[in-house]
């Protein structure tokens, strides 16, 4: 169901001790509420078909659920997907070649590992049909905690994937292991060419648990990522970058590894889930903090975060900008969970 309101949150509250490189500039005013749909649970990850069509995984069923026309309905359960504490089916990605080839990629949980699958939906009328899935990248450490799980195609076509720790601190530091990174496949699965480190699907390194990934109007990759108990981090992501876990958090200005543009000192007022960036203004989902964090982007440097809608629609797990220019959040732990629909201002 869909609810149109024209309240919106109140008041704004800028990060203590934020740390971030960038001069302190204003972010963009307050975005209001369009709309609302109800029915979800536990809902992860949202992508839009060619005619607006959105596509909404769900962790914990492991169902993909669709919105057309305001109206919320079930295009069907992913197989294999074995979910438990944070795994489950998570991340969603639409092939670039999607007119074409018709392929949805889910990352999700299975009974050994965490792995990117892809499965064709097939269009029948007004009838979207659900293929098998076919595994293109198997291995992921998977664990009850820090299964990343954020995929999306960045500008150059290749598969960019978000990774976690899984509870193993000697992951991130290797280049040899999947853990705690940011992957770069080719749409098959394979390490894309130009990766820093040869034929290794390793884009970056250091990461405890990546959330979110974005590019912004210059091309450039940034991320969303979880801190331990103290210092979230948006990262600015550069080809063999190692962002310090678990040697460092936070910006540290330590030898050998890049600083965050943006720390949280308090996760208690963020750990940010997932991130969009609309030209040059980054949206992040704040998970314990629930909130959105608005950020304005200057170059490779962040000014001051300002939040909004503070305790106001639960556990924000997601941000997406839908085809009509219109922010979608995707709230969790409100039994139902829903997406919030915002416009943003002009």
């Amino acid at each position: 169901m869909v609810f149109l309101s024209a309240c919106t949150g109140s008041g704004t509250s800028p990060p203590t001790g934020q740390q971030g490189s960038g001069a302190a500039q204003g972010a963009p005013g307050q975005p209001t509420v369009a709309g609302r749909i109800d029915g979800l649970q536990v809902p992860w990850s949202t992508v839009y078909l060619p005619d607006g069509t959105a596509v909404i995984s769900e962790r914990d069923t492991a169902q993909l659920k669709t919105v057309s026309g305001g109206r919320l309905g079930t295009l069907g359960k992913v197989p294999g997907v074995v979910p438990g504490g944070e795994g489950g089916l998570l991340g969603l990605a639409l092939s670039p070649d999607f007119a074409r080839d018709r392929y949805l990629y889910a990352y999700f949980t299975a009974a050994a590992d965490n792995r990117i699958a892809r499965m064709r939906l097939a269009q029948h009328g007004d009838r979207l049909e659900l293929g098998s899935p076919e595994p293109v990248f198997t291995g992921i450490p998977k664990a009850g905690t820090h299964n990343g799980g954020r995929i999306r195609f960045g500008p150059d076509g290749f598969l960019y994937v978000g990774t976690g720790d899984s509870q193993r601190r000697e992951q991130p530091q290797d280049k040899m292991a999947l853990g705690g990174k940011i992957l770069r496949l080719t749409a098959d699965g394979r390490p894309a060419p130009g990766n820093p480190f040869g034929g290794n699907p390793v884009y970056s390194l250091g990461h405890r648990n990546v959330q979110g990934l974005a590019w912004d109007s210059a091309g450039r990759l940034w991320a969303s990522e979880f801190g331990p108990d103290v210092n979230d981090e948006l990262n600015l992501i550069v080809p063999g970058g190692n962002y310090g876990w678990p040697d460092v958090t936070g910006a540290p200005h330590r030898p050998g590894f890049l600083d965050a543009k943006v720390v949280w000192p308090s996760t208690a007022e963020s750990s940010p889930s997932g991130l969009e960036i609309v030209g040059n203004t980054a949206y992040l989902g704040a998970l314990r903090g629930q909130r959105l964090w608005v950020v304005p982007l200057h170059g490779e440097t962040a000014g001051t975060p300002v939040s909004y809608f503070t305790g106001m629609y639960g556990r924000i797990r997601n941000v997406s900008l839908a085809p009509d220019g219109r922010l979608w959040l995707l709230s969790n732990g409100q039994n139902p969970d829903f997406a919030l629909i915002l416009d943003l201002p002009r």
